[in-house]
């Protein structure tokens, strides 16, 4: 019985060398390295990668879609990166849904607010924080309120550099990323004796992305702030009163708001919208606490 159990040992010790000889001719030849290719999905060599798809750039950093500087808005990857859950809170919503065009609808597009008052128009601000920041802004607006010069006409030219404010030019459709981002615009208020409109009040200006506060101009392919300041002032045009409220939405002590939350209701009804826009910008990534950022390539 010893002798037997002996030869088998030697047996089985003699299949593993000769084993173990194949498995490393195999890879001298690269046989296993190439069945392995073809069996484990491929992974791309760079953190970063660029393709096209329905004619927007996809610019994935940390998993993140960037964009390009030239995409006309930005990724609902990119919007996002700031609507975190301290910012859901504060913007108090039972929904939250992207548009698809940059921004976010809150509550079905329906806000408390009641334009069925009888006051003279008005914009109420917020005392700046104990960061500079400006807050919640209140107003109460009709085509009174309206202004139609230009802020040289009107001597409301003057400028300041809200706190977070790192001006960087990053080309493509904006040329610069930031803007002095107003809370109430000139042209829907800056008739109103007792506000100051221009681009130096600390109460109504933050720094804000040039895409959120320049797209769109009434295109609703493109729904940053002015999209939705379009709204107001066509209303107002159209003698409708409106009562419209902008609140900055800051992530714990950034300097930079996340975004914007606009709400507005005319007293007819017939304008209502609650949304919050995000304060991003295509192919940039912003560190919100201080307002440096990086152009993602």
């Amino acid at each position: 019985m010893a002798r037997k159990k002996k030869q088998r040992t030697k047996t089985v010790s003699i299949s593993t060398v000769v084993l173990v000889i194949i498995v490393a001719i195999l890879q001298q030849t690269g046989v296993i390295s190439d069945l392995d290719n073809k069996l484990q999905p491929s992974e791309s060599k760079n953190s970063v990668s660029s393709h096209k798809i329905n004619q927007a750039t996809v610019n994935l950093k940390d998993g993140i879609n960037y964009g390009a500087v030239s995409d006309k808005y930005p990724s609902e990857s990119l919007s996002k990166t700031v609507l975190t859950s301290d910012v859901v809170a504060q913007l108090n919503a039972n929904k939250v849904s992207f548009n698809n065009t940059g921004s976010y609808i809150i509550d079905d597009d329906k806000t408390d607010l009641n334009a069925n008052v009888n006051v003279a128009p008005y914009v109420q601000l917020s005392v700046q924080d104990s960061l500079g920041r400006p807050g919640v802004a209140n107003a109460y607006l009709n085509k009174s309120s309206r202004q139609y010069r230009s802020r040289d006409e009107t001597g409301n030219s003057k400028t300041i550099n809200p706190v977070g404010w790192q001006q960087v030019t990053i080309g493509g459709t904006y040329h610069t990323l930031y803007n002095r981002g107003h809370l109430i615009g000139y042209a829907l208020a800056g008739n109103i004796k007792a506000f100051d409109p221009s681009e130096a009040n600390p109460q109504n200006i933050a720094t804000q992305t040039a895409w959120a506060n320049q797209a769109s101009n009434g295109n609703a392919e493109n729904t940053g702030q002015n999209y939705y300041e379009t709204q107001v002032r066509r209303a107002l045009d159209s003698n409708k009163r409106v009562r419209y409220r902008v609140t900055p939405i800051y992530s714990s002590n950034n300097l930079v708001p996340s975004g914007n939350h606009m709400e507005a209701k005319s007293s007819d009804g017939q304008l209502q919208f609650n949304v919050f826009v995000p304060n991003v910008q295509q192919g940039v990534k912003i560190d919100y606490e201080t307002g440096a950022s990086t152009l993602v390539e």
